[in-house]
């Protein structure tokens, strides 16, 4: 059987408590969600933290330790700590947890963007904390800033301490963008290209656009140089992962990319899509690759580098 890598996206910074119930905020919420996540199938665990109170994206280390030390004691997964953060960091509190616990993998997103998600506040009447409604409807305004300058920067500070990348590509111009740090040496195969679809500001949520963005890479790069996963957002994930997996492709689920598990039917867990990516995969024959196998696939250093 094929394997699939699927990572795992438990938290992210776009989505706010309100949105749902099942979005976890506290370290405890989020280390219990990865576990489950893990026991469904999931190799990699790309991660975020929030401030326990407010629900707020934090880059704080100190909140990151008490869920990171908890997952490496209880499971063998493959951690992938955020770069991004949320549109509104700097890139200093991006790096700051990166940094300081020097994992195995880190998200790189390839190029600046419009980053909004303001019409979803048109589904909420009543907010949790009062910093949610202006953060949403302030997105209209937001510009995740990721320039050639901020990118050589993770790639020299992250990957002189072993790091290898998740190399987020909103649009097509971005796997171009990955294409200028190749020639440079600064990424060097194998790499991992995770293409993401359905975010305002990103390229748009077309099956047509998934088979240009694959047929873009292997032009660029070799069929040989790289992995390659594929995310998208709400209602267009679980469509756009199995096509991704008809074409030989890796998945990311998780409540970071959609809050939902069908149509109108909020997830209760991350778990729950991950054993709904793992039911359609054995459906076309596939199945999941183990953490070990992940690691072997994409070149990784191990766990026992890592200072967490």
């Amino acid at each position: 059987m094929a394997k699939v890598i699927i990572t795992c996206a438990v938290t992210g910074g776009a989505h706010t408590p309100t949105m749902s119930d099942a979005l976890p905020i506290t370290p405890e919420e989020i280390s219990s969600q990865s576990l489950d996540a893990v026991a469904a199938g999931s190799a990699i665990l790309h991660l975020h933290a929030r401030n326990p109170e407010t629900g707020e994206p934090t880059g704080d280390p100190d909140v990151y330790s008490r869920f990171l030390s908890v997952i490496r004691q209880r499971t063998d997964a493959i951690v992938n700590i955020t770069t991004g953060g949320s549109a509104t960091m700097p890139l200093k509190d991006r790096l700051a947890a990166a940094a300081h616990f020097k994992p195995e993998m880190c998200s790189l997103n390839m190029g600046s963007i419009n980053f909004a998600m303001f019409p979803a506040a048109k589904r909420v009447t009543q907010w949790k904390h009062s910093w949610e409604k202006p953060y949403i409807l302030g997105s209209d305004d937001f510009i995740f800033r990721n320039t050639f300058r901020d990118i050589e920067y993770i790639l020299q500070t992250l990957g002189d301490q072993g790091t290898r990348f998740e190399h987020e590509c909103y649009d097509v111009g971005h796997l171009y963008n990955l294409a200028h740090f190749v020639d440079r040496g600064l990424v060097k195969p194998p790499f991992f290209i995770q293409m993401i679809f359905g975010i305002l500001g990103g390229i748009g949520p077309d099956l047509e656009n998934l088979t240009f963005m694959k047929a873009t890479a292997d032009r660029l790069f070799g069929k040989d140089a790289f992995q390659w996963s594929v995310l998208a957002a709400g209602r267009f994930q679980m469509p756009f992962l199995t096509q991704a997996a008809l074409m030989g492709g890796n998945v990311r689920v998780g409540l970071e990319d959609s809050l939902f598990i069908e149509r109108g039917v909020l997830a209760a867990s991350n778990a729950q899509q991950v054993q709904k990516i793992v039911r359609i995969l054995h459906e076309m024959g596939h199945e999941p690759a183990s953490p070990a196998e992940a690691r072997e696939i994409l070149g990784l250093k191990g766990a026992d580098r890592v200072e967490f």
